[in-house]
């Protein structure tokens, strides 16, 4: 075996703005599964620091925050992981997570710990681990994730599963999304809502908005994204009963919108606009003042690119330029972050 060193290593993640499309949807051999695609979003995410103590029993992980327990559960995964491929024996360490990710919104926070926790343990070994083995770690750590490890591609993926059903294209057609959360922006106890349950006129009605999102995707067309978007984002409601659906998506009727999406775990949603439509910067700002005039608090303005590098980037108009956007440190302790941070 080689002498083990200590050794510190770093990891960050990204986050989304909720779910493009989510139900259920047949995989390659027939079979139904769970599915989502999300909308990505830059600018926020996590970050964490792993230092492993070679000597140290695996099952010693001290974490700060001392809540994040999936984060803990992965770190230990992937410490398992890692150092066979070093020759090396699974040792404990000292882990440390800081994000500015708003908690409870459907925006994939815990994911975003987990994939920054498992990518810092994997840089302290040296090694690299494949997007489908990071998937499959946080699946482990936490019964489901989000595809934040595929680093913005726009993909149908199985979140129970940790893989991909279907890459739907390079990048998503061009879009400027006027965020907003709902409910006040209270966090949505997600385990507390039953399970759906999705017969077999569930999973065509899936299929097609599938297909549908696959053509929007491949043709750069916004506005039919706009309508699977608004699709999913309807059927959603059937579990999640925002009290604002149908504000939402009168205003974005009355403005131009090409759709609404909606977060399918949480209260984050989004005005979908097309950036060619002409009078662009006035409906931003149309879309801001509606939600705002009818209790719906507007967050973050920002777009989406045709671009592998970077997918989406704050529209300059955009409310987020009013600033109060902070990370939370190492010591903060999980909890919803200000309106004004999205």
């Amino acid at each position: 075996m080689i002498a083990p060193t200590a050794r510190r290593g770093v990891g960050q993640a990204p986050c989304h703005h909720g779910e493009i499309l989510q139900g259920v949807f047949l995989d390659a051999a027939g079979r139904r599964c769970a599915g989502l695609v999300t909308l990505p979003m830059t600018g926020m995410g996590s970050r964490a620091e792993f230092t492993r103590r070679p000597g140290t029993a695996p099952e010693r992980i001290g974490v700060l925050p001392g809540d994040r327990t999936k984060a803990a559960r992965a770190a230990a995964l992937a410490v398992a992981e890692c150092a066979p491929r070093c020759q090396e024996a699974p040792c404990g360490g000292e882990l440390r997570i800081a994000s500015d990710i708003p908690v409870g919104l459907g925006m994939g926070s815990s994911t975003s710990d987990v994939i920054a926790v498992v990518r810092a343990v994997a840089d302290s070994y040296g090694v690299r681990l494949a997007p489908g083995t990071v998937a499959r770690l946080a699946v482990s750590a936490e019964l489901a994730c989000d595809p934040l490890m595929l680093d913005a591609r726009p993909v149908l993926f199985a979140q129970r599963e940790g893989r991909v059903l279907e890459v739907l294209g390079p990048c998503l057609p061009p879009l400027v999304v006027v965020g907003c959360a709902l409910g006040g922006g209270a966090p949505v106890d997600t385990l507390s809502l039953p399970v759906p349950a999705h017969g077999a006129s569930d999973v065509r009605a899936f299929e097609r908005l599938r297909t549908l999102l696959r053509r929007a995707v491949a043709t750069g067309d916004a506005a039919l994204l706009g309508r699977v978007a608004s699709a999913s984002a309807r059927r959603g409601q059937q579990l999640l009963r925002h009290r604002e659906f149908d504000t939402l998506t009168d205003i974005g009727r009355r403005l131009g919108a090409v759709g609404v999406q909606i977060a399918h775990s949480g209260a984050v949603a989004g005005l979908l606009l097309d950036p060619a439509a002409r009078g662009l910067r006035h409906r931003v700002r149309s879309c801001v003042r509606a939600l705002e005039s009818n209790g719906i608090h507007a967050t973050r303005t920002f777009t989406t690119f045709p671009t592998p590098l970077q997918t989406t980037r704050e529209f300059p108009s955009g409310p987020a330029h009013r600033g109060g956007h902070r990370p939370t440190g190492p010591h903060t302790p999980r909890r919803p972050a200000p309106l004004p941070a999205l």
